[in-house]
């Protein structure tokens, strides 16, 4: 397995993300944007989903190019990070031509982060400002961890964050994901420091520990936010994208595979009380030698990326005052990662 050279999304040429994020509300934003207008379908399995202008990009629908897409903390006030960014690139002409008008299309999906120790307490919604920041910061090199849309992010039992991993397929066309984890059910195995995302990890991205060996009970793989009576603040979505060119439908099959990934990061998923949602973007640069094999080995790819990216989400998470759960380093730390 070969990751590009950042094991990053913006591995894929023309691809950028930035973040913002405001650590005293514990929330925050991430936008991908691109050189150029870019292809996007997408795909929804959990119960709870929160978006903006997906109907659009189903593959019957009009319009297939464009400007940026946005992951967001806040709920359903998250989803005005879109209009922040909407904003920004009609400033910068970027966007939808009809007759004399300029209309930025901007997709847009949220996670719940409103009950993660933050305070909450605003008297103007801070996501517009967010999303322009963050659009503003667009770059191929970008923070994971407790940053941008992953900074309130939890998971059953430990932080959550922004995850990122990429990968160099046999063909020769590039796969990567971009994730907010912040799933209802956990990343790591029962009570070990093992992710689920092990079998498929590349260069010890997330503390090369392999998976954890012996049986589990039933009840050690559904440990969810409602197990310690906890708030229920869910969610995991998701940007999977490939240089590959594709058509929307194609692109529409690439989301849907990689949902896989989302059930292989975190156990259990899809579930009725998390909003998985998966967009998948087409940068149409390389085309397809072989369109069924190369679609096979891009959806697998695909979900591939984005278990990895998850494990990668939850490793790298920091602390902060206020939180209510602690991070994965907190809890295991250098014991918990392979030494030799």
């Amino acid at each position: 397995m070969i990751p590009g050279p950042r094991n990053l999304i913006t591995d894929i040429a023309g691809l950028k993300v930035g973040n913002a994020q405001d650590s005293h509300i514990k929330t925050g934003v991430t936008v991908l944007t691109a050189d150029k207008p870019f292809l996007v379908s997408v795909d929804v399995m959990g119960g709870s989903p929160g978006t903006r202008e997906t109907d659009l990009l189903a593959p019957d629908k009009l319009v297939e190019d464009i400007d940026a897409l946005v992951l967001s903390g806040g709920s359903a006030f998250g989803l005005d990070a879109a209009t922040g960014v909407v904003d920004a690139l009609r400033r910068q002409g970027r966007g939808f031509r009809v007759g004399q008008a300029t209309i930025p299309i901007v997709p847009a999906a949220i996670v719940f982060d409103l009950l993660n120790g933050g305070d909450k307490v605003w008297d103007k919604n801070p996501y517009p400002a967010l999303g322009a920041a963050a659009l503003a910061a667009a770059g191929e090199d970008f923070a994971l961890g407790t940053a941008g849309g992953g900074t309130g992010a939890l998971t059953a039992n430990l932080k959550g964050g922004l995850g990122s991993a990429s990968l160099v397929l046999p063909s020769g066309h590039m796969v990567g994901a971009l994730v907010i984890a912040n799933p209802t059910g956990s990343v790591t195995m029962g009570d070990a420091p093992n992710f689920w995302a092990a079998p498929f990890e590349a260069d010890n991205e997330f503390g090369g520990l392999g998976v954890r060996l012996g049986a589990m009970s039933f009840e050690q793989t559904t440990r969810t936010k409602r197990d310690p009576s906890g708030p229920m603040a869910n969610t995991t979505i998701a940007i999977v994208a490939t240089d590959a060119i594709l058509t929307k439908a194609q692109a529409k099959r690439l989301a849907v595979a990689a949902q896989d990934g989302i059930a292989r990061g975190a156990c259990p998923a899809h579930s009725p009380v998390d909003g998985d949602l998966i967009f998948a973007v087409s940068t149409r640069d390389k085309v397809l030698d072989d369109p069924l094999g190369d679609m096979l080995h891009l959806g697998h790819g695909a979900a591939v990326c984005l278990s990895r990216a998850m494990a990668r989400a939850i490793y790298l998470a920091a602390p902060a005052p206020g939180d209510t759960v602690p991070t994965w380093r907190q809890r295991w730390g250098t014991e918990g990662e392979r030494t030799g």
